[in-house]
Order: structure tokens, then C-alpha cells, then sequence
């Protein structure tokens, strides 16, 4: 009797995986230490993933390593829409495997879009025009009679995911995800440190993008949607705003070295 065919990625898709973790790793890294360094240095920026990805093409060598940056978010939205369709980890097992699904859906369109703008701006095409599920949002409010409903519908689903970003790093419920098995026991405590940081990090600023879509909708004010980088410029207006920037911002950093140490040591089913 012949075993049944799994439907797994291939050798190359992992690596295209493994290289994509690394690219959001550095993207993330970017964006939080631009943000730490405009208020600690006086210098860097506050922005989100489009604007770290202008900031590589700064840098020295700077076309050469948009392309490498292009092709790894390229590889990460591969793997992301692989893992949707095949469902190589059986996530529809788990209680919350369609809404997981969806999401892979949308995280492989938005690192399809960066990936779009870093080679643009390798070609010397430039590379504006991005916003991806930001611009959309604003459009979507914009609709007459449905707009306010989509609003909320979003809002709630980016609060959602925020919650589940802090509870996963609250309890750290990620190392199944992990080789940890192949990990000494510092650096296992080092990665699992910096992903409990950075995924409550990262969850507190889906929090403030959450609220602004609400407040968005329920005031008819479009502009109050905000990806990463205006929900860390909020951040910096309240009370202790550059305190906050900074712990906040260096949480997104350390998400982003997480990312990295996961292009090494994630589980992937091949």
C-alpha cells in the first residue's frame, strides 16, 4: 500500500522561507532601531516597513541590496501563501486555523508589495505609492453604508490579532515552532527572551493601528488609519511619548532579531 503524497514545500521553498525570515527580520530591526535612533541620536526616522526599505536603498551598495531584500520578502509571501493553500502544518487542526489561514493570506499580499517597492527603487523607478491593508482600509471606510460596518470589522480584527501577538508572548506559545533541540541552552534563552519582547512589542503597536481604524470608523475619518510608523509617531505624542517610543520601538527590534533567529531555527515541514 503506497503512502499518501503530503502536500509539503520543497527543498528551495525553504530556503526561499528561511531567507524571508531574515529579510522581515532586518526589515523590523530597521524599524525599530530608525525609530530608537530619531529620539536617542537625533538621527534615523520614524516610519514603518516601506520606509526601511527606502533606508537600505540609502545605504551603500544600495541597489544590490534592495534586490537581495526584494527577493527574500518575495520568498516570505511565497511560503506565506504555500502555508495557506497547502496548510503544510495542519493548522486547520487548531481551534483558530481558518482566521490563521486568512492571515497568511494577507502577510504574504503585504510582503509581496515591499518586495514590488524594493525593486522599484533598484530599477530607479522609485517606489512610492505604497499603504498596502492601510490604503486599503482608508478606502474601504470611504464606501458609502458599508464603509463605517468594514471599519469596525477591521478594527476588531487588528485588535484581535494584537491580543494575540501579547498573549503569545506572554506565555511564549511559539517554541513548538521552534529547533530548539539544536539550540544551546544560552542562545534558547536568549531567543526565547527577545520573541517574548518583541511579540508584546509588536502587539502594542496592532493595538494603537486597532483603535485608530475604530476611531476611523466611527467618526468617518479615514486619516486616522495608521500602519506601523504612524502608530509609533502616536506613541511619541503622549505623556513620556519619547520613553515609550524608545521601549516600544526597541521591542520591534528585538521582533525583528526573533525573525532572524527563526530563518535559522524554525520548524518547516520538508
Amino acid at each position: 500500500m503506497s503512502k499518501p503524497v503530503r502536500n509539503e514545500p520543497s527543498r528551495w521553498l525553504e530556503l526561499l522561507a528561511r531567507a524571508g525570515y531574515a529579510t522581515k527580520g532586518v526589515v523590523y530591526g530597521l524599524v525599530g532601531g530608525l525609530a530608537v535612533a530619531s529620539v536617542v541620536a537625533a538621527s534615523g526616522s520614524v516610519g514603518g516597513a516601506e520606509n526601511a526599505v527606502h533606508t537600505v536603498g540609502r545605504a551603500p551598495f544600495g541597489q544590490a541590496l534592495l534586490v537581495l531584500l526584494g527577493v527574500g520578502l518575495f520568498g516570505y509571501a511565497l511560503w506565506r501563501f504555500v502555508a495557506a493553500y497547502f496548510d503544510p502544518e495542519n493548522v486547520d487542526r487548531e481551534k483558530l486555523g481558518t482566521l490563521k489561514r486568512i492571515g497568511y493570506v494577507i502577510s504574504g499580499a503585504i510582503h509581496v508589495g515591499l518586495g514590488v517597492v524594493a525593486f522599484q527603487l533598484a530599477s530607479g523607478a522609485g517606489g512610492g505609492g505604497g499603504g498596502g491593508g492601510t490604503t486599503l482600509l482608508r478606502e474601504a471606510i470611504t464606501l458609502d453604508t458599508i464603509g463605517p460596518a468594514l471599519g469596525v470589522i477591521g478594527g476588531l480584527v487588528t485588535l484581535g490579532f494584537a491580543a494575540y501577538q501579547i498573549k503569545k508572548g506572554v506565555t511564549a506559545d511559539f517554541t513548538d515552532k521552534l529547533r530548539t533541540h539544536t539550540m544551546s541552552r544560552g542562545a534558547r534563552r536568549a531567543v526565547i527572551t527577545i520573541a517574548r519582547v518583541g511579540l508584546i512589542a509588536r502587539g502594542v503597536v496592532f493595538a494603537i493601528i486597532g483603535m485608530g481604524v475604530m476611531r476611523a470608523s466611527i467618526y468617518q475619518n479615514p486619516s486616522e488609519v495608521q500602519g506601523v510608523g504612524g502608530a509609533l509617531r502616536d506613541l511619541g505624542t503622549e505623556p513620556f511619548g519619547a520613553v515609550l517610543l524608545v521601549v516600544v520601538a526597541a521591542g520591534l527590534a528585538a521582533y525583528g532579531a526573533y525573525q532572524v533567529a527563526m530563518s535559522r531555527y524554525r520548524r518547516l515541514p520538508v
